[in-house]
């Protein structure tokens, strides 16, 4: 299934979002993900990626808070005597990577690229000096 049809499908807070908006997003993804790497889950993985940037971006379902992009530093939200705080680790992430942690279509987007990504493995041994 092709990205558009995957968003249309499973991602339900989109289905307002007018289809020349999201082509547009995944336009602009497309460049920065690689079928050679995602293989068969290409698409997905367009998808996820797409659905991160339209969350960030003030799309789809909003909070009571607004936006993503309105929440980015907040860490705890107080009303009346009621106080919620919220987890802002971006463990295993690295810096660049952090900004997937804010949805979680970019979660996801990472956790399909760990799942493509082959570690590279020696087997070679050490020499011993004779």
């Amino acid at each position: 299934m092709e990205a558009l049809g995957l968003i249309r499908a499973t991602m339900t807070e989109f289905s307002e979002v007018e289809e020349s908006t999201v082509q547009v997003f995944l336009s602009m993804v497309e460049p920065l993900v690689s079928k050679k790497k995602f293989g068969r889950l290409y698409q997905q993985a367009l998808a996820y990626l797409a659905a991160h940037k339209m969350k960030l971006a003030g799309l789809g379902k909003q909070s009571r808070l607004g936006t993503v992009g309105d929440t980015i530093g907040i860490s705890s939200v107080s009303e009346g005597k009621v106080s919620v705080s919220f987890s802002n680790s971006q463990t295993g992430n690295t810096a660049l990577d952090s900004e997937y942690g804010l949805t979680v279509y970019g979660m996801q987007f990472l956790q399909l690229r760990r799942s493509c990504t082959v570690s590279i493995l020696s087997a070679g041994g050490i020499r011993d000096g004779g």
